[in-house]
């Protein structure tokens, strides 16, 4: 079986075209074990087969402290539903290009009920593109900012956006003339139980709003159909601790309640997400 490395440097010599340069914008050749434009910059292949894409180091607060538990919480059936309904919505599998991907988990499961033929997932952490390396797929993986994608334009034709940031301008650019792009934002009863249980005294904290970034979507996109999924999830005894540890929702909860919520962790959890898809903004269905 190749190494790691030499898988991550075949899918480059394959599908280099889909690539460009983040400094310069120009396109790209590979070869040994790397990317590498016309102006010479060079982006080399990691022992994990990823490649850096960024100019940088960039501290996140998102660590394997976060990834390994959201990983097992995804395993266990968290989001089932939400990966059906995302399998109906994509039309075009040719290109896949995960925004946001973390540890991979979701790219994962959308490839077990849609067969996607190519894959590529990215994220600003490096530690959760790292973790990504290790799921049973065929995927590429790299770390890049969001602003600045390092693809071709017009190559990708599915934009998966879950739970992530957006950047229309680059999402516009990349996106073939017929590529959509599938976003997932939660809605006021995501997590509800938690939120409660991590902020009581804290009303603004329990719940929320999206609607500004359903409309700034709709604004940017051409609008295609939105879909709202809402449903409770028996969580696994064995997954009752990640949850507490899966999302961004821990960073600011003391001590006191974290300890309290190990002894006596939630049981169910709901889910409340909205689905939204859309096409370039210059064209009309």
């Amino acid at each position: 079986m190749l190494k790691k490395i030499d898988q991550g440097a075949l899918f480059l010599e394959k599908h280099v075209t889909d690539f460009r340069c983040p400094v310069c914008h120009e396109t790209m050749k590979a070869g040994n074990r790397a990317v590498i434009c016309a102006s010479g910059h060079r982006f080399d292949v990691s022992k994990k087969g990823t490649l850096y894409f960024l100019d940088h180091q960039i501290k996140t607060e998102y660590t394997n402290e976060m990834f390994h538990p959201r990983g097992r919480m995804i395993e266990a059936g968290m989001y089932n539903p939400v990966m059906d309904e995302l399998a109906q919505l994509v039309d075009y599998p040719e290109f896949v290009l995960d925004v946001g991907c973390g540890e991979g988990s979701f790219l994962t499961q959308l490839n077990k009920r849609k067969s996607l033929k190519k894959m590529i997932g990215f994220d600003i952490s490096k530690e959760g593109v790292y973790l990504a390396t290790q799921q049973p797929i065929d995927a590429f993986w790299c770390v890049a900012d969001l602003t600045n994608l390092p693809f071709a334009d017009n190559s990708v034709s599915t934009i998966l956006n879950i739970f992530s940031p957006s950047h229309y301008k680059e999402f516009q650019r990349v996106l073939a003339s017929d590529g959509q792009l599938i976003k997932v934002v939660p809605q006021a009863g995501y997590l509800t139980e938690l939120r409660q249980a991590f902020y009581p005294d804290e009303i603004e904290k329990q719940s929320y709003s999206n609607e500004a970034v359903v409309e700034k979507f709709k604004a940017e996109m051409t609008f295609i159909e939105q879909k709202r999924v809402t449903y409770t999830f028996d969580i696994p005894k064995e997954n009752q601790l990640d949850l507490l540890s899966m999302s961004p929702l821990e960073w600011g909860v003391s001590e006191t309640v974290k300890q309290g919520l190990k002894q006596n962790p939630l049981e169910k959890i709901t889910i409340d997400i909205e689905i939204l898809k859309g096409s370039h903004s210059n064209r009309f269905h």
